[in-house]
Parts: structure tokens; C-alpha cells; sequence
């Protein structure tokens, strides 16, 4: 059995710990109401721009937009990966990077190539790890996303579409459901499917201007660029919500801890009490 003074040094370092764990809780409990609050602040635009981009697929223009167009066979595929640029949030990386490596596996079986754009820090190292064709990145985003430090990195993959580099897009985060759940998902962004836009209510036909390559050039990128941004928000919330309870659950371990190293110093103590006070008696009877 460890010395009485050892106990207690071992007692501190977790109460130490635990007062860390607590404090990292209540931060991430604030951030994630933020969050979550940035989350349902851009589901409207999302769903408006989600209409007026399933209007525009059902419509027949004189121009197709390539993100319109069904490729007939995929030789290459880019997949952009929305994960945190810190830990300590539990599972929520690893489970969304194993779903990711499950598909890039089944493609390298189907002899498909891929492109990876990686949104945050840990999806970085991962993919940097494993090999893969790293295109763009972006990291340190913080806890309020900003569109234009996104711009660039998606700029990439969508050029990278419009040129025939790879003939699909796809989009790997986690999805918020509750603060307890969080759902890693891989959705298809090109080309532009009607299962993921909707089938509008009605026909509508455009009068376009200046031209229809234009405005589709337009309404259809700055639509990729919400969902995206919206799979950021998603992330982070999940992120957040993670973290609260990955700390919550730190901080009861220790506590645990604490309560187990205590009995055990308070039965070493009681042991080495006991000890002395044999001795005295014992050395008093000898006397």
C-alpha cells in the first residue's frame, strides 16, 4: 500500500485536474448556446437558397450548369471534411473520420481516386497521416466562422468540379441533433441531386438576366457556399455540446477518484495509527 504521503500528493493532482475539467465545462456550456444559436440563425437562408436553387434545377434553361449535370462514369472524387481544429470533445472527430475512411476505402476498392479539402485541424492531420491528396485546407477558425476565410478553400473543390478533376463532391461533418447526439453524416453537394434540393411545388419558368450563365454561375455557387457554412455551424455546435459532456464526464471520474484515494488514505492513515498505538502498548507491558 502507497505511503499516506503519496495518497495525498495524488489527491491534489486530481483535484487539480477536476477544477480544469469543471472550468472547461461551464466554458463550452456557454459557447455551445452561442453556437447553437449561430446554427438556427443561417438554417433560414439555407432553406431559402435551397428553393430557389431546386426552382432553378426543374426549370429547363438554354443552359445546363455543369453542377446540373450527371456525370456518366466517376473516376475521381473530392471530398471536403468538416471537423474541429481541437480536442477533447470526445468521440466527435473520430466517429465522422471513420465514417470518411470507410467511403475512401470503398473507393480505392472500386479504383476510384479522391481530393480532400480539409475544414479544420484535426481532419488535417488525419488525412496527412493516411496519404491522401490534401488540395486545400483552411484551420483556426475559431468559435465564429467567417465566410470569407472559407471562400478560398472551397473555390478549390468547386474549380476542381467545373474542370473535370473529379466528377463528384461530397461533404463529410458532424450533424447536431440534440446536445446529447450528434450524427456523423456524408452528403452528396455535386452534382446537384433532386433528393438533396427538393422538388419545388409548382413550375416555374425564368426570364434570366443578364444571361442564364451568369445567374446560374451565381445563385448556384453562393447555394453551395450556404450548405457548407451551414455543415460548419452544424460541426460546431456538435462540437461544443461534445465537449460539455465529454468535461462533465471527466469531472464525475474525478470526483470518483477523489473519493476512492481518500478511503484509501484514510484506512493507510487509521492503519498506521493503530501500528503506533500497539507499539505504545506493547512497550508499556514490556516495561
Amino acid at each position: 500500500m502507497p505511503g499516506s504521503k503519496e495518497i495525498r500528493t495524488k489527491i491534489k493532482s486530481v483535484q487539480n485536474t477536476r477544477k480544469i475539467t469543471k472550468a472547461m465545462e461551464m466554458v463550452a456550456a456557454s459557447k455551445m448556446r452561442k453556437a447553437q444559436e449561430r446554427m438556427r440563425a443561417a438554417r433560414p437562408y439555407g432553406e431559402k437558397i435551397r428553393n430557389v436553387a431546386a426552382h432553378i434545377s426543374h426549370a429547363n434553361p438554354e443552359y445546363r450548369h455543369p453542377f446540373l449535370v450527371e456525370r456518366d462514369t466517376v473516376k475521381r472524387v473530392g471530398l471536403i471534411i468538416v471537423t474541429t481544429d481541437k480536442g477533447l470533445c470526445g468521440g466527435l472527430n473520430t466517429n465522422a473520420l471513420r465514417l470518411a475512411l470507410n467511403e475512401i476505402k470503398k473507393w480505392e476498392a472500386e479504383g476510384e481516386q479522391y481530393d480532400v479539402c480539409c475544414i479544420g485541424n484535426k481532419g488535417l492531420g488525419f488525412m496527412q497521416r493516411l496519404g491522401a491528396n490534401i488540395v486545400s485546407n483552411v484551420t483556426g477558425l475559431g468559435d465564429r466562422p467567417q465566410m470569407d476565410k472559407l471562400i478560398g478553400s472551397v473555390k478549390v473543390m468547386l474549380d476542381g468540379y467545373i474542370n473535370d478533376r473529379f466528377d463528384r463532391l461530397l461533404l463529410c461533418y458532424t450533424r447536431f441533433i440534440n446536445t446529447m447526439k450528434q450524427e456523423p453524416v456524408i452528403e452528396q453537394l455535386l452534382p446537384l441531386s433532386g433528393e438533396k434540393l427538393g422538388v419545388p411545388t409548382g413550375s416555374w419558368d425564368y426570364i434570366y438576366e443578364p444571361e442564364a450563365k451568369v445567374v446560374l454561375e451565381q445563385t448556384l455557387t453562393r447555394y453551395i457556399e450556404a450548405i457548407i457554412y451551414q455543415a460548419l455551424t452544424e460541426n460546431m455546435a456538435s462540437e461544443q455540446s461534445a465537449r460539455m459532456v465529454a468535461m462533465k464526464a471527466a469531472s464525475d471520474n474525478a470526483k470518483n477518484v477523489i473519493g476512492e484515494l481518500t478511503l484509501i488514505y484514510n484506512k493507510a492513515r487509521q492503519a498506521g495509527i493503530t501500528k503506533e498505538l500497539s507499539e505504545i502498548v506493547g512497550g508499556a507491558a514490556a516495561v
